[in-house]
């Protein structure tokens, strides 16, 4: 059986978690075996109801009261001891924060091998195959993993959505997780939101980042304003903006930040360097806006534009708006 990690952020299903999901139901059908998706939480009825139409045989709930909120502690063991009751072979998780959090912790506590932010997984010899980028998107590395159950995260925006109502829901199996008093170290006090109807750059078809380039976070305003009119598309930037406390940490792209794979990666003052590449080489399409002809990301840009950006992106403002009101 392929199980899958299903994420929940503010009751609803997280679009990553659903590709996971189909990615996993195709490979189970060309390995003849069974698809399931797991939820973790003190109640699980609503998000098991969302699931109907993305086809999974069976929707596991592991459910208490200490799993209302995430911890990587709690989680861990709940996912530890399904897979080994269940009899797992392959868990998959998307390759979101908490999934970069939660895979390693049940990975160890498994004595299980981990391919990690996978790109591609196929069926190979009755088995399956992982790719993954290494050296910071230059190479690709393929490795099929010995110990059981095998355990990977996959990258969102990369694999795709199966079309709605493929199928029902499954039946839903609830199980009370065995969680011992103390194992939770810490508790959630408060969540603090960023005032935003932005969605998270990890999911968003089009991401557009700024650097060093727009020389103070007042500038960010041109980006969200270019963003506004775009479908589901979101702000990134690159660390140096970040650290300089332009924007928050939760809009970093690139090594020590986020790895996207939008559709549309827009590059704006931002020169190039290997670690922000690292976490977006993989867009599908990649457009930098920059006054150096000699930055490093126009070797990996499909489209450059050597101009200011202060005079640029108020006409790709001007004539995206022409063109989406047509």
């Amino acid at each position: 059986m392929i199980a899958v990690f299903i994420e929940i952020r503010d009751g609803k299903i997280k679009k990553s978690s659903l590709e996971a999901l189909a990615e996993a139901r195709r490979r189970a059908g060309e390995l003849g075996v069974a698809a399931a998706a797991v939820l973790v939480g003190s109640a699980v009825d609503g998000p098991a109801a969302d699931l109907a139409g993305h086809g999974p045989g069976k929707v596991f709930g592991l459910e208490h009261p200490a799993l209302a909120d995430y911890s990587a502690q709690g989680f861990g063991r709940a996912l530890a001891d399904f897979a080994r009751e269940s009899g797992v072979t392959v868990l998959f998780f998307a390759a979101t924060a908490m999934g970069k959090d939660l895979a390693p912790r049940v990975a160890a506590a498994l004595g299980a091998g981990l391919a990690s932010d996978c790109t591609k997984v196929a069926v190979k010899d009755g088995g399956l195959e992982f790719t993954r980028p290494i050296y910071a998107g230059k190479a690709d590395l393929t490795v099929r993993l010995t110990s059981a159950p095998q355990i990977a995260t996959l990258r969102p925006n990369v694999f795709p959505l199966d079309t709605p109502a493929v199928g029902g829901g499954g039946e839903v199996v609830k199980k009370a997780a065995v969680i011992p008093d103390g194992l939770v170290k810490g508790r959630v006090a408060e969540v603090l939101k960023e005032q935003s109807a932005e969605i998270d750059v990890t999911e968003a078809e089009v991401v557009i980042s700024g650097g060093r380039g727009l020389k103070g976070p007042e500038n960010f305003a041109l980006l969200r304003e270019l963003a506004a009119i775009i479908p589901r598309s979101a702000v990134g930037a690159s660390r140096s903006a970040v650290d300089s406390g332009w924007i928050g940490h939760q809009h970093q792209v690139g090594q020590t930040g986020k790895t996207v794979s939008p559709n549309l990666y827009l590059a704006v003052g931002i020169s190039g360097a290997i670690q922000h590449l690292a976490g977006m080489s993989s867009s599908k399409c990649i457009v930098a806006v920059n006054k150096d002809p000699e930055a490093p990301i126009f070797k990996v840009a499909d489209f450059g534009i050597v101009g200011d950006l202060f005079e640029v992106i108020p006409r790709l403002k001007d004539e995206l708006k022409k063109v989406l009101a047509e």
